[in-house]
Parts: structure tokens; sequence; C-alpha cells
């Protein structure tokens, strides 16, 4: 049985939909609370036991190798000041694991950013954690997915149901649940790129946990541009059912879509008030609010 150890952020995104935040700051920097959004997904990753990381960067993306690197001048600092705490975070942070970084050239799509990374994935499956996807599971959702590889040694994707208005924003399966004792376990058919509502198979969406088998790169390699202009990676998956299995797990917990605005900041009103730190004083300032007010 061939275990997943590798797991890959795609993290070359423009990020237009944060302009102009974003124009000289990669989307995944943006903080949620006290940490930035890529940071979730790693660690996810590293509670998942996975060992291998890889990010695929590209130009502006700077901020994210010195994010997770270690900062000499600033250890040196907190140190000298005797605030050890602080540096006790920041070590945290560049001593978590050891991850290499890939660019991507040009902004082709999540197909594109997947493919710039084969060379790397060692000819064995490994995973795919879009930081976009903020996800409180326990455990972790990739773990779950992980265990379900195991048992079934086929590529897996993360499912959740979105209303039938929102379906044109997502890649939607066509999918029967499996019958086989496995709870949220579904046999895919057929799935499609951002349809239009009247054309959208289900309401099952799949958001940005993958499990992936190493024939996805041939795949890739194979298929054209799509929705957008760019490599998509779910007309790649597509191509595989032509040839194998793909389940789609619909993971237990809560999944929060930090790559929208509004999702974004409800995001980081349910992270504050999760907060040990800022926790009690945020509920009490939200509880003081005259909405009608403002």
């Amino acid at each position: 049985m061939t275990r997943v150890r590798r797991a890959l952020f795609p993290a070359a995104g423009l990020g237009t939909r944060f302009l102009p935040a974003t124009k000289a700051q990669p989307k995944e920097m943006l903080p949620l609370v006290d940490k930035p959004i890529i940071q979730y997904a790693v660690e996810e990753a590293i509670a998942s036991g996975l060992e291998n990381l890889v990010i695929i960067t590209g130009r502006g993306k700077n901020a994210i190798e010195d994010h997770f690197d270690i900062s000499y001048e600033l250890e040196k600092i907190l140190e000298e000041r005797g605030k050890s705490d602080l540096l006790d975070l920041v070590r945290a942070v560049s001593e978590m694991v050891h991850i290499a970084y890939v660019r991507q050239k040009e902004a082709l799509g999540l197909g594109h950013a997947i493919l710039v990374a084969r060379d790397l994935m060692n000819d064995e499956p490994f995973a795919v954690l879009l930081g976009d996807d903020v996800i409180e599971a326990n455990p972790p959702c990739i773990r779950q997915m992980i265990d379900i590889y195991d048992r079934y040694q086929v590529s897996v994707v993360a499912l959740m149901e979105v209303p039938v208005e929102e379906t044109t924003r997502y890649g939607i399966v066509k999918a029967k649940q499996m019958s086989n004792g496995d709870e949220g376990l579904f046999e895919i058919a057929d799935m499609v790129e951002k349809p239009p509502r009247d054309k959208a198979p289900s309401n099952l969406a799949i958001i940005g946990r993958y499990i992936l088998t190493p024939s996805v790169f041939d795949a890739l390699a194979e298929t054209g541009t799509g929705s957008g202009g760019e490599i998509q990676l779910t007309d790649a998956l597509r191509r595989m059912l032509a040839n194998e299995r793909i389940l789609g797990y619909k993971f237990r917990g809560k999944r929060h879509d930090a790559g929208d605005k509004l999702g974004f900041l409800q995001a980081t009103i349910e992270f504050a008030l999760k907060n040990e730190e800022l926790g009690p004083a945020f509920r009490a300032y939200l509880k003081s609010i005259d909405l009608d007010k403002i």
C-alpha cells in the first residue's frame, strides 16, 4: 500500500477578489486574526501526518517564503528585549516543518499549478490543500481523506452541499452515495467546472482538499484550457474518470471560504470569538454594538 506523505499548496493566484489589498501582498498572507490564511492549511497538513510540503508560488509571493523562514534579526531583537513569549511564537513558525517551493511563472489556473510540481511528487499519491478554504475539523479534514485513500487507494475529493444558486462558483459532481457503510462517501460518475445553474448535475461541490494519484499529471498535461482560459483541475479529474475511480467525501467539519470577502470577514469574527486572549472582550464588544446606528 502506497502512503500519502506529500502535500501541495497552490499559492500563485493573483488574489483579484481582494484588490487593492493584494496589489503588493499575497492574499495567502492576509491575517485571519493572528495567523496568515495559508498557515492554517500548513498546520492542518502537519497535524495529519504529512511530511513533505511544497508551496507553489509566483511573482510577488516572497512574503510566504519569508513567513516560514528563520528571521534572525527579529529573533535577536525579541531575545534582547526579553520577549520570550513572542520569540517562541516566531520560532514555532519557522521550525514547524521543512517546506520546498516551486514557482508558477504564469497564472494559468489550479491545474497548471499542480502540474509544475510534478517532479517533486516523486510519482506518489499526494494531498492538495487550498489555503482559501480554512476548515475546522477533528480529525483534520485532510486526515479524514487520507484514511479514505488508505482503504481504497484511489483519488478522493472533498465535497460539501451548496445552495443551487451557488453551483456556478464550484466544480460540481454527479455522484451516488456508496452503500458500504462509509458515511459521506460517494462514487463519482462525472463532474463539471462552474456549470450554469440549470446544467449542474447536483449541488455537491468540490472544495479545496484533494488526495490525488500520480496519474493526475498525465491527465493535466493532456487537458487544454477550460473555464476562464485556465487549465482546470476538474477537467483533468473528469479525464481520469475514464480509467480509474474517484471518490467524493463529505468531510466532517466546518469550512470557511476565506477567499471571499464576506467569508473572510465571517471567519475572522468566528475565529476571534474562539481566541482565548481576544474572545471574551470581543464578544462583549459585539454585544455592545447598536447595528441600527452603523
